[in-house]
């Protein structure tokens, strides 16, 4: 069974579903009969795993109950009694989530029958298909499981036979999953905190002598990431590579890269192919990697004379790559999954630039961490995407308690939504191909846009993305099979857990796709609009970052939009006011004022410090995506205003800081994550933060004005 926490998603579930039949309907009286249990794993019903035990009550079966499910006394007389059935359960149920209709009546009955037979009960945590289906429908004319059935097109197996209501319950919970989502209640906690709104129903089934039908556990950070080191999570593999690359030619013999590794002491070199000049960049594409081991196993395999052969027989090729600009623990991840020494590095061109050994992150632990960053990349369907997701928040949670500030973790977040899009992406591609409709008619890049493409990513996103084609007119071939793959991609963020984007910047709408030539068109529209509405979601485009595909594509027509809005004030200007202006944050009292005792310091503080640097970075062709950079480089640029700027760094620091540790506070309690902040519970330390950050954005207007001339 897979870890589980508040935030594990529901589609990728491992879990067990269990019913039970019984002597009767009192729970402190009746006896089991018959257990049935059926796992479901990353959200699959495991059809291997169904089990089926009947059980000799000890005493008569009433006849009438024998009515409804069929057992009579002779077919439980060689039966075990519980405690020998019970050991068969309990290793099923230990550490799962247990799933059930009307789960409670069969959870009271089996802790009865435990503390009849001296046996250890440990309640499980639990959903209840019952309550779900109220939750999604509350005005559906009845519960049972022939309702339930029947509304979800679900077949009926073997009523009232313990492992067939099993079998029909683990088939209504999975019908069920679409409408939670659709309901915005995607994960485990978030089910249990919908559940506990029925008070009347849990009320009625306490006083029945039934157990808690919802028991939600605060989530703990778990012992493998409770002191997490934080090396990889806070540096780039640009920190650690060695570079440059040591190269061999492919005709070259063995001997000599045996040679060239001796005399560097490397354990590996890069083949160039034949032909190659060594002074022009080596695309990762059309390379390929000798190592010292792939030097001893050829001697091993042909003797001394290995080392006449050309190193081309005995290079690995395609090599495995990671940009430069990925986090360290994602290069710990992928060499673990392939089990590799060495990791080639890339630049944004897809050119060589380094190269990453065993050796060199020897030093760096964390691998149970790490490992979660590069699962993204090996999941192979929804619930395997959404699974590999769900372990984001016991990472930030962790970072957080070793001192890593929010604007770090953002970063990290990013990154993985930037992973979590791109394998999107490669999944989308495969299912293209699989429903006859081929492969992409021409390059691409799938792309990022707002805080994944700026690296400032929480909690509580949604998916913002666009691609970039080399060509095709708007409506035509490649243009509708983008707008297919690109429905693709955005369903699969969804379902992972990634919701759709509210405001529609999704790569599936015609206005975020197209080619170069219809974005540069698109671009120069933009710049010389005049009104505030048509450039709304606009300024995100120049937080536009390729995550998967021809990375050229999108750099070059980001570039592009810097280029274009050089000299257009007016344009910058309707940037900078097209979000409005920010709520007044203080009471005239000078407190900081609330709703619900909770601050949206997105609004607040965070949206007028984003836009700000955005604008500046436009305004001043400050090629520069991450808001703190934007600044810094504004600062360099323009040398005035220097405190307000570097003050306007310290508030977002500080805004990251505090909504991340809500969320995380807000997941823990099965609600779903947000940018509001609770102000009451801060500590004196962090309310002075928070009234220095929001005092930093008060006069936020008067200064966008100062600097954009």
């Amino acid at each position: 069974m897979a870890i589980i926490g508040n935030a594990m998603p529901l589609i990728s579930l491992d879990a067990l579903v269990i019913d039970t039949e019984t002597t009767g309907l009192d729970p402190a009286k009746a006896r089991v009969i018959e257990i049935g249990a059926i796992c479901l794993e990353g959200g699959k019903l495991v059809e291997a795993s169904a089990w089926r035990q009947l059980v000799n009550p000890g005493g008569p079966i009433p006849e009438a109950s024998t009515r409804v499910h069929h057992i009579d006394d002779g077919m439980v007389a060689d039966a075990p009694r519980f405690a020998g059935a019970w050991p068969g359960l309990a290793e099923r149920m230990d550490g799962a989530v247990v799933i059930g209709h009307t789960v409670g009546f069969d959870l009271a009955v089996l802790k009865h029958e435990c503390q009849r037979a001296g046996l250890n009960w440990q309640q499980p945590r639990i959903l209840d298909t019952n309550l779900l289906a109220q939750v999604v429908e509350p005005r559906l004319g009845g519960y049972s499981l022939e309702h339930l059935a029947s509304w979800l097109n679900v077949p009926l197996a073997d009523r009232h036979a313990a492992l067939g209501d099993a079998i029909t319950t683990a088939r209504i919970f999975l019908a069920l999953l679409h409408k939670l989502r659709d309901g915005r209640i995607r994960t485990l906690a978030e089910a249990e905190n919908a559940c506990l709104a029925f008070t009347s129903v849990l009320e009625e089934q306490h006083r029945a002598g039934w157990e808690e039908a919802v028991a939600p556990r605060r989530q703990r950070v778990d012992s493998a990431l409770g002191r997490i080191d934080t090396y990889p999570y806070r540096h780039r593999i640009a920190d650690v590579m060695s570079t440059p690359v040591k190269t061999v030619a492919a005709l070259a013999p063995l001997s000599q890269a045996l040679d060239i590794m001796a005399r560097g002491k490397i354990s590996s070199l890069l083949m160039t192919p034949a032909g190659n000049d060594s002074n022009t960049p080596l695309p990762v594409a059309s390379t390929a990697i000798i190592t010292e081991r792939d030097v001893m196993r050829a001697m091993s395999e042909r003797g001394a004379a290995a080392l006449d052969i050309p190193v081309a027989t005995f290079a690995s090729r395609p090599v495995i790559a990671l940009p430069s600009t990925a986090f360290v623990y994602r290069a710990l991840g992928r060499m673990s999954r392939h089990k590799l020494r060495h990791l080639v590095v890339e630049d944004d061109e897809g050119h060589v630039c380094g190269i990453v050994s065993s050796r060199d992150l020897l030093r760096l632990r964390a691998q149970e961490a790490v490992i979660l960053g590069d699962a993204v990349d090996g999941a192979d369907d929804v619930p395997e995407l959404a699974a590999a997701w769900a372990p984001l928040p016991r990472v930030a949670e962790g970072l957080l308690a070793e001192g890593v500030g929010g604007r770090e973790i953002a970063a990290v977040i990013s990154r993985e939504l930037g992973a979590l899009t791109r394998r999107a992406g490669v999944l989308a591609e495969r299912r293209m191909r699989a429903d006859g409709k081929g492969g992409p008619p021409c390059p691409y890049a799938l792309c990022v846009l707002g805080s994944a493409g700026r690296g400032e990513s929480l909690l509580a996103m949604d998916q913002d993305n666009a691609i970039v084609f080399a060509e095709g007119e708007p409506g035509g071939a490649a243009d509708q099979w983008f707008a297919a793959f690109g429905a693709i991609v955005a369903d699969t963020l969804h379902d992972a857990g990634v919701p759709y984007c509210s405001g529609g910047v999704m790569a599936k709408n015609v206005a975020w796709r197209g080619s170069v030539d219809t974005w540069r068109e698109r671009l120069a529209s933009w710049v010389t609009r005049s009104r505030p509405e048509d450039l709304l979601a606009v300024d995100i485009f120049y937080d536009l970052l390729a995550v998967h595909g021809d990375a050229r594509l999108a750099n070059g027509i980001w570039r592009a939009g810097f280029d274009m809005a050089e000299g257009h004030v007016a344009f910058v200007k309707l940037l900078a006011k097209a979000g409005g202006a920010a709520p007044q944050s203080f009471t005239l009292l000078g407190g900081i004022r609330t709703e619900g005792g909770r601050i949206d310091l997105k609004r607040a503080g965070l949206f007028g410090i984003v836009t700000l640097a955005r604008v500046l970075a436009v305004r001043h062709h400050l090629v520069e995506r991450g808001t703190a950079a934007r600044l810094r480089a504004a600062i360099g640029a323009l040398a005035r205003s220097v405190a307000d700027l570097e003050a306007l760094t310290d508030a977002q620091s500080t805004f990251l800081d505090l909504i991340l540790r809500q969320q995380l506070a807000d997941l823990h309690a099965g609600l779903p994550p947000g940018n509001k902040v609770e102000v009451k519970p801060l500590s004196r330390r962090d309310r002075e933060r928070l009234s220095r950050a929001l005092d930093a954005v008060r006069y936020l207007d008067r200064l966008t004005e100062d600097l954009l001339y």
